[in-house]
């Protein structure tokens, strides 16, 4: 019987508890095998028990040194509790150590950003958006990476890029009209923050770029 691929099974389905029992049994049966304790970490993780994940994700690093997947969980839990110099860390040793996946380059981009180290995240969402070219989210990310290193033209293509993927991706629009903004087309720049709009009526930012550009175009 395998029990981490029956855990896995459950977590699918949300059911929590069963996942739980799957992945002790697993433990039970493999006292020294990280890959129990790393999954028990994940389903922790997930029901937002931080402190008991850790210590799942710590206690396979004790078994073996090097698991970047336990790395890669421990960045995680330190991501969702806005620690996001500790995820660096986390991150990093888990690249180190040769997990090469789209998501342990994007969260750690992601960490940068927001410690305000665009130029530092840049790589790694590139790196990301290498790896999972049709995913939304991350060509959305290192787009904004772009902006943020004030890559504009970059960032322009990236934008329209995101708008291939997602023609509805109303934050893609909003910055595609900040992009033209830069570029001094201000009619570009308030089509598509009309665009935004339409999508996301709500969208604040896109609000206040329309009324904006509206007044400086009244105004000429």
């Amino acid at each position: 019987m395998d029990y981490i691929q029956q855990g896995l099974e459950y977590m699918k389905e949300h059911n929590v508890e069963e996942a739980a029992k799957q992945f002790n049994l697993h433990i039970e049966h493999h006292p020294n095998d990280p890959l129990g304790y790393i999954n028990f970490g994940n389903l922790l993780a997930y029901i937002k028990e931080y402190d008991r994940a850790k210590r799942f994700f710590e206690k396979a690093l004790d078994l073996k040194e090097e698991v970047p997947t336990a790395h890669y969980g421990l960045g995680n839990v330190y991501f969702d509790e806005e620690n996001y110099a500790e995820a660096t860390q986390q991150y990093q040793k888990a690249i180190q150590q040769g997990l090469d996946e789209a998501d342990v380059y994007l969260m750690l981009g992601m960490s940068l950003m927001n410690q305000e180290q665009p130029k530092l995240a840049l790589p790694y969402l590139q790196r990301a958006s290498e790896l999972n070219q049709d995913d939304v989210d991350v060509q959305f990310q290192y787009g904004l990476s772009l902006a943020y290193a004030n890559l504009i033209d970059e960032a322009f293509k990236q934008f329209n890029r995101v708008l291939e993927l997602d023609k509805n991706h109303s934050d893609a629009h909003y910055n595609l009209g900040v992009s033209y903004l830069y570029k001094d087309q201000p009619k570009e720049a308030l089509k598509h923050f009309k665009q935004a709009l339409n999508i996301q009526p709500d969208h604040l930012l896109a609000g206040h770029g329309k009324k904006q550009v509206e007044e400086m175009l009244n105004s000429q």
